[in-house]
């Protein structure tokens, strides 16, 4: 008791409105890192692939290993207060993003009610980075008749095709382009971007999830860092398929530069891969904390010797609809009731 009660004196003097109501979490960043003094915030709200879970020990590992303070959200139900990936009209906290100096989003067709999108709207407004991961390129799902519906990823709107994903990250959701749960994904650094400084450190990229599609080429202001190979099946030691899946392989990592409305111009990272699963993958920890540093401008930071090391337990569950750990409240987290 005494530890929670520690927990909430020392965030409600940072953001008092919402930590009292422990509807988030906050990360301190450890003292003397080459990040300490930034603040990022990683918002979670996926249906299938743990981006709860997989933010979560993000934040802890950028936080402690980096000096990131890391706010971390969540889709939350209203009636338990429960962390509800299915709740997805209903991220609390996203006022944290008007001071941010990074968003980390892992978001699946959410329908965000107007006061917390305008949150999310300023943020890229002012053009500050964003790094996109797996289903960021279809975050969000809005009705043609709301305010924000240009965000939505089928948005057919003037200069808004695709929404949110294909202007500000340079693609929408198109199609699982490998086998989904059946055909994993082998990492392979596109030509002439060998020494990009995003894959410092990282020789060795697998994840279980597969392959997205998207259209070639990417957006004129992209460029493709990370391509995936489609593999036979989920194992790391598998063989790429021979059925033309490959030829040209689909990038899975690019960068983007972006603006919005009459917005300042900002940059943007999006990385297919990074499921859950993934993330125990330390490279893929690596590829996405790598990119952090980047998109603040600080790749002379970046050092292959910097440690990605999980931080606590980290046990993610595997892909699917409605399985994700339930009963547990942003609270649980802060007290390391969850296990990641």
């Amino acid at each position: 008791m005494m530890r929670l009660l520690f927990w909430g004196i020392l965030t409600v003097s940072l953001f008092p409105a919402v930590l009292s109501a422990q509807e988030f979490v906050v990360f301190e960043g450890a003292a003397g890192l080459p990040c300490s003094g930034k603040s990022v915030v990683l918002i979670a709200g996926d249906e299938e692939y743990r981006s709860e879970e997989m933010l979560t020990q993000m934040g802890r590992i950028l936080a402690k290993h980096h000096g990131f303070t890391c706010t971390v959200l969540y889709a939350v139900n209203r009636e338990n207060q429960e962390i509800d990936p299915l709740t997805v009209d209903n991220i609390p906290g996203l006022d944290a993003l008007d001071t941010a100096d990074l968003m980390v989003m892992f978001l699946r067709f959410r329908n965000l009610p107007d006061d917390q999108m305008e949150h999310i709207v300023k943020y890229f407004e002012s053009g500050k980075p964003v790094l996109g991961i797996r289903t960021a390129t279809h975050a969000f799902k809005i009705p043609g008749d709301r305010k924000w519906a240009r965000y939505s990823f089928n948005s057919s709107q003037d200069q808004w095709q695709g929404g949110f994903g294909r202007r500000v990250l340079g693609e929408t959701w198109i199609n699982h382009h490998g086998n989904h749960k059946v055909e994993a994904t082998r990492g392979v650094i596109a030509p002439g971007q060998e020494k990009h400084p995003i894959v410092t450190g990282c020789n060795d990229i697998f994840g279980p999830s597969d392959v997205y599609e998207v259209r070639l080429p990417l957006p004129e202001d992209s460029l493709p860092i990370l391509l995936g190979m489609v593999l036979q099946g989920m194992n790391p030691k598998d063989p790429p398929v021979e059925n033309g899946k490959n030829s040209p392989p689909m990038p899975i990592l690019w960068t983007k530069s972006y603006t919005v409305d009459h917005g300042k111009p900002g940059r943007a990272v999006t990385s297919t891969i990074g499921s859950g699963l993934d993330f125990e993958s330390a490279e893929v920890r690596r590829l996405l904390i790598n990119s952090c540093y980047w998109l603040l401008d600080k790749q002379e930071e970046i050092s292959a010797h910097r440690s990605v090391d999980l931080v606590g337990e980290y046990r993610p569950l595997g892909f699917g609809f409605g399985t994700f750990r339930k009963g547990f409240k942003p609270a649980d987290v802060m007290e390391h009731k969850t296990p990641y």
